[in-house]
């Protein structure tokens, strides 16, 4: 009598939802972010900031929930991406999008903000603590497994002051610009070692470089929070992300021929932040370069970011996308 072939269990596709999908609501708040400050400053007459910022809600709201439901239903597949060497990386997104929608509700609702701020800052700084100690403790890193995206855990700490200067002592948001500040020019560092002495970085990863701009550009906007003008230091944070910004322009041809992957998204909040920063350059400057600058970047932004919204549908629609790898 033969063997009854083993029954095969479907695997459910929320088994594979990825927690990156949260860098899509960080990319739709900083754009959202972006045009509020550009019809502030110029007066628009158009005001897709507050479209954008109920889009990015709405969509936080969802992939919160979906994430939630795969971590009860899925515990084994969770805890495999929290302790995975790249992925890891990505968990804080999801408090990172928390206080980038503080950010952006502060001028709507600033009790709503708080909030939403509180609840970032705690979580941000569990999740820190939690890969950091990953980092001291582990038998898994390699070199190889290093990219810009291992400045979300850390180096996204520098994003609190932009609303913790209405929500809290002023020493809290010195507490954690501070550590954000420090750890961006280690990492980086190792990064440009990685990205110069070994091989490519994976297909896959490469969209991450754009993650570079990030920390000097949101390093600025918060500096400037903190201290209340443009002096030596601010004019280094924005001209280094300002030359990041150009140096990954230059490698477009590279970018185009990638294979679409979630880690598109990686684009779209560094465009955000230079753009933020060099229309705030311009508020404290009224230098009318800044103004040009921050109308291209703009522009770029909310094409880039309208195109991987498009792009994203139709991985969906192709079920690209929550599969196995």
């Amino acid at each position: 009598m033969s063997e009854a072939a083993p029954v095969q269990v479907p695997h459910s596709r929320l088994q594979h939802f990825p927690v990156a999908w949260f860098a899509m609501i960080m990319g739709l708040t900083g754009l959202s972010l972006a045009w509020h400050k550009a019809e502030d400053i110029l007066n628009l007459s158009i005001a897709p900031s507050p479209w954008l910022l109920l889009l990015a809600t709405a969509l936080f709201v969802l992939l919160a929930s979906l994430y939630s439901v795969k971590v009860v239903r899925f515990k084994a597949a969770a805890s495999k991406e929290w302790a995975h060497p790249i992925k890891m990386n990505f968990v804080p997104a999801v408090s990172i999008s928390l206080i980038l929608l503080s950010i952006a509700w502060l001028p709507v609702s600033a009790p709503y903000s708080k909030l939403l701020w509180m609840a970032g800052v705690v979580l941000h700084l569990i999740l820190t603590l939690y890969v950091m100690t990953q980092w001291m403790h582990h038998s898994k890193f390699e070199i190889v497994h290093l990219n810009p995206a291992w400045f979300i855990p850390v180096v996204g700490n520098i994003l609190v002051p932009i609303a913790g200067v209405h929500h809290a002592p002023l020493e809290v948001s010195w507490f954690f610009f501070s550590i954000g500040l420090v750890f961006w020019p280690v990492l980086l560092t190792i990064i440009m070692y990685r990205v110069i002495f070994h091989t490519s970085m994976p297909e896959r990863l490469m969209p991450t470089l754009f993650i570079l701009i990030a920390p000097p550009a949101v390093g600025f906007i918060s500096y400037v929070k903190l201290t209340g003008e443009v002096d030596a230091f601010a004019q280094v944070l924005y001209h280094s992300a300002l030359f990041f910004t150009l140096l990954l322009f230059t490698q477009v041809r590279h970018f185009a021929s990638l294979k679409f992957f979630l880690s598109w998204w990686a684009y779209s909040f560094p465009l955000a932040a230079v753009t933020i920063a060099s229309l705030v350059m311009y508020e404290q400057s009224g230098n009318v370069l800044f103004l040009r600058i921050s109308g291209v970047l703009l522009g770029v932004a909310s094409v880039v970011i309208i195109g991987l919204l498009g792009r994203t549908l139709l991985a969906v629609k192709r079920r690209e996308i929550c599969v196995e790898e």
